[in-house]
């Protein structure tokens, strides 16, 4: 079988050394709009053949991007072997993160890896790099959930139903250790610098915190999360959903982006400074950095919360009356948890509390790098810091609502300039058709609230 370079003496031995460890199999996993990984199982004895690119697929219409036909030109998948990670709930597959390429050298106008890839390259050639860490949601529940009326998510444990909310609950979060135990120890044994995970506040929910890395190879880890989690899951009997907005009266999951810039040759973080004009320590770049996120929130919103399920999240309250803790303004506060993005007291990082836990990585990261960036080269200011409660705002507030619907969002997304700057003109078309036809397919759809409120109304 034709690859794109030659087999390589490292990868037979490295080939050799993985099955001595038990591996039968790898994956070059490329990563679909959806933030699925994608591959083929290639036996062990074929691994440099993989990463000399022998693997090829017809990858358009993989997680509903584009239409796939079968008179297009193949893709070949090129694994990058510095991600190689044992699957260690299963360590008869080994795991590497792909990028989709036109005849091995062009890249795909889909791959999510390699659009990230380029705007970390523009960056590089400014002197910066973006470090990137993700606190990440979920939902862990009983496979018999599904057959709800209620679609209540039923958690392994009668204590995860602890009312108000199982938020941090100590008996809780040991008996979800069926669970969480193995996932803490496949993080630790894979390099993701696991420092503390928890229950969250909803029944079946649970938050993993694990230290920044450079922002590709958060997404890369991210990724093999994503494939960790839900089988990890189903070993312990249960299933796993990064669904934002699970049931009407869940929690929302997110994907807090805590984001910070590096100078690339001397390793100084770019967004401290003692003399802030403000008096909070950060930087004229920082503060820049956040104006240009600021600036393009409404059309990063169509990635970082990019189904129609996600605007269910980003509301001012619960159903319960009380506050979501999910953003509704592209504001920025020193330590408010109401605005977009937060100013922490305890890193150096902007957190962008408005991704949430159905958001593709890359893709976000690639967006939120290219309009930090342009901020700082505009020199960009986004005003004082917000104080107040901005769940309390009415429509009088000097400030940007976010999205309250997806097709707002890819409204946003279609007029912004910024945007096909940083995605190749195919993917933002095919992008745009998607969620446009996602939102019309939900649009149309009567609804049993409908139903309740009208039918014998009128």
């Amino acid at each position: 079988m034709d690859t794109v370079s030659t087999p390589t003496q490292e990868h037979t031995e490295l080939a050799k050394s993985l099955a001595a460890q038990g591996v039968e199999y790898a994956v070059g996993g490329f990563i679909d709009i959806t933030g699925r990984s994608k591959s083929k199982l290639v036996p062990i004895a074929h691994l440099p053949n993989l990463l000399a690119g022998s693997e090829r697929y017809t990858p358009r219409g993989m997680g509903d991007l584009g239409q796939m036909t079968p008179n297009e030109d193949e893709c070949v998948a090129l694994p990058d072997a510095s991600t190689l990670r044992i699957c260690p709930w299963d360590r008869r597959f080994a795991w590497f993160a792909a990028d989709l390429m036109y005849g091995g050298t062009t890249p795909f106008a889909h791959c999510t890896r390699s659009i990230l890839k380029r705007q970390v390259e523009l960056a590089a050639d400014e002197g910066v790099s973006l470090n990137l860490g993700v606190e990440v949601e979920l939902f862990a529940f009983k496979p018999e959930s599904i057959d709800r009326a209620d679609g209540y998510l039923v958690p392994m444990s009668k204590s995860g139903e602890l009312d108000p909310t199982p938020a941090y609950d100590i008996e809780v979060g040991m008996d979800a250790m069926p669970f969480l135990e193995p996932m803490a120890r496949y993080l630790e044994e894979t390099g993701f610098g696991l420092f503390s995970f928890d229950t969250e506040g909803g029944d079946a929910q649970y938050e993993f915190d694990f230290t920044y890395a450079p922002a590709l190879e958060m997404a890369d880890r991210l990724a093999f999360f994503r494939l960790m989690a839900k089988q990890v899951a189903k070993q312990a009997g249960l299933l796993v959903t990064f669904m934002p907005k699970p049931y009407t009266d869940a929690w929302g999951s997110g994907a807090h982006f805590n984001m910070s810039l590096e100078d690339i040759d001397t390793g100084q973080n770019l967004f401290r400074d003692p003399d802030d004009e403000r008096g909070k320590g950060w930087s004229k770049t920082a503060y820049s950095f956040i104006a240009g996120i600021v600036r393009h929130a409404r059309a990063i919103a169509a990635v970082a919360t990019p189904t129609v399920n996600s605007y269910k999240r980003l509301a001012p309250r619960l159903s319960d009356g009380s506050v979501s803790w999910a953003p509704t303004h592209a504001a920025y506060g020193d330590n408010n948890r109401s605005c977009m993005l937060r100013l922490p007291r305890n890193r150096p990082a902007i957190e962008n509390r408005g991704v949430d836990s159905a958001a593709n990585t890359y893709i976000t990261a690639a967006f939120m790098l290219a309009a930090g960036l342009e901020g700082v080269r505009l020199g960009l200011d986004p005003g004082d810091p917000v104080e107040d409660l901005t769940y309390d705002w009415t429509g009088d507030a000097d400030v940007v609502r976010l999205p309250r619907t997806l097709l707002e969002a890819i409204e946003a997304f279609s007029e912004d300039p910024l945007v096909r700057e940083v995605f190749p003109a195919p993917f933002v078309d095919a992008y745009v058709d998607m969620k446009c036809a996602e939102w019309n397919d939900y649009h149309r759809q009567v609804g049993e609230w409908e139903r309740r409120k009208y039918l014998l109304a009128f």
